[in-house]
């Protein structure tokens, strides 16, 4: 299964500068639940803005660079690559983390999306595209917790393919 797992605000905003527009530490740790023990795929930018490989998780970057990466990293070129897995290993659930390029290219083979919606408007030069929400129906909604610290009102949604 192919799954997006992304934060965006109300108009789609997903970045600015490289890093998230926002501070949310639930989302962190929403985050954190959803891939840790599995494969989390991202584009080269993304994987700069985290610095390093993220632990306890298969840390897969798909670029056309030849860029030197860890070891613990896996480098591939193309994401044929991302769907002969899916095809191969069905039971796996292989979490695409961003950025906006690769969302866009990946969201017609997704299966599922985890979105952190956050009821706000930041600035951004990021955003997740446009989808058709009638290809996709809302699983869940759980409304995120409010307090000093996640200054925000946010949901996490949970979209399965028709």
């Amino acid at each position: 299964m192919i799954s997006l797992l992304v934060a965006m605000d109300k108009h789609k905003t997903i970045g600015l500068n490289n890093d998230l527009p926002w501070r949310l530490p639930n989302d962190l740790k929403f985050f954190k639940e959803k891939s840790t023990g599995n494969t989390i795929i991202m584009g080269r930018k993304t994987f700069e803005s985290m610095g390093k490989p993220l632990p306890n998780r298969k840390n897969v970057v798909v670029t056309r660079s030849q860029s030197d990466f860890p070891n613990e990293v896996e480098v591939i070129h193309d994401l044929d690559t991302i769907y002969n897995w899916n095809s191969e290993n069905p039971g796996e659930e292989l979490f695409v983390i961003g950025g906006g390029n690769i969302f866009r290219q990946v969201l017609p083979h997704a299966d599922r999306m985890y979105i952190t919606w956050i009821d706000e408007d930041f600035k951004g030069d990021t955003f997740f595209p446009e989808f058709n929400e009638a290809d996709w129906e809302l699983t869940s909604k759980v409304k995120g917790e409010k307090n000093e610290k996640n200054p925000y009102d946010y949901y996490f949604l949970q979209y399965d393919r028709k």
